[in-house]
């Protein structure tokens, strides 16, 4: 019979960008914890310099590729009374990157979880954007496949709330043509980019000027912000309207059935009304 579980699971948020972010608790965690779970072991041991601090435990890798595989040995050593402490390359474990597994499994032991509040880029990125902060939905990183991002994005093209998402900088160019395709060229985003780094860069404007932007290529971290659909504004959905909507999206090089999935979602129309529309004819 096991006894009672007294090992802590820590969160601990690192800085996106400028190392005097971090919080100091960062470092009183990482200096008194029994193991240090890192996404990267070379970039954890420079914070390690950065912060001036030594580590007194053993330090594990924990990545995409191998946190089911590693999951349950921290989880053993949380159960048997370690201070497990979790850190990614930025921001908070878990947000986009590796640690839902382990929390999932915390808990489910009864281990204690915890935090150490650090930097966020998704709040960063709102706070700065200058659209609305009110109300908000993170979507993370979007399908790499074309056709599943067009569908992600066209269940979201009614949504009021501003959102947010991660993305690639080799694939910004075509995740901002997707998003002009779903959402309309007019809608209003923000690309920031290397977010409290030496190189900082944040742009503000339509879709369709950030695709021309975006067309010769951005470099570094970064995060889009995109205004949530205007209540009563989408677009018309007189048949006519619908097939020349889908026609002209199929013209731009995308499947008939992404094209129709786009429109019914800026229309609000399920995807069978519009496929009928447009493939079924009086």
């Amino acid at each position: 019979m096991i006894g009672p579980v007294s090992g802590v699971l820590v969160l601990a948020g690192t800085p996106i960008g400028q190392v005097g972010d971090a919080p100091p608790r960062l470092a009183e965690e990482l200096a008194a914890a029994d193991v240090v779970a890192a996404e990267d072991t070379r970039r954890l041991r420079r914070l390690v310099t950065d912060l001036g601090i030594e580590l007194s435990g053993r330090v594990v890798s924990y990545f995409e590729g191998n946190e089911a595989a590693r999951t349950p040995a921290l989880v053993e050593a949380l159960v048997g009374g370690e201070r497990v402490v979790l850190v990614t390359d930025a921001g908070m474990p878990s947000v986009s990157d590796p640690g839902y597994r382990l929390v999932a499994a915390a808990v489910e032991a009864g281990i204690r979880v915890t935090a150490v509040p650090g930097p966020s880029a998704v709040l960063t990125a709102l706070a700065v954007s200058g659209l609305p902060v009110d109300r908000f939905c993170f979507e993370g990183f979007l399908p790499r496949k074309a056709g599943e991002r067009a569908r992600r994005l066209a269940d979201l093209a009614t949504e009021q709330r501003t959102l947010v998402f991660f993305e690639a900088p080799h694939r910004i160019a075509a995740a901002l043509e997707a998003m002009r395709d779903a959402f309309g060229a007019d809608r209003a985003a923000v690309v920031c980019r290397e977010l409290t780094k030496t190189h900082e860069e944040v742009r503000r404007d339509a879709l369709a000027a950030l695709v021309d932007w975006a067309a010769d290529g951005v470099r570094g971290e970064v995060t889009i912000v995109v205004a949530g659909a205007t209540p009563g504004a989408g677009m018309a959905t007189d048949p006519d309207s619908l097939r020349a909507a889908v026609a002209g999206l199929v013209e731009s090089g995308m499947r008939s059935k992404d094209a129709i999935a786009v429109v019914a979602g800026q229309a609000g129309l399920p995807k069978r009304d519009v496929y009928q529309v447009v493939h079924i004819h009086d």
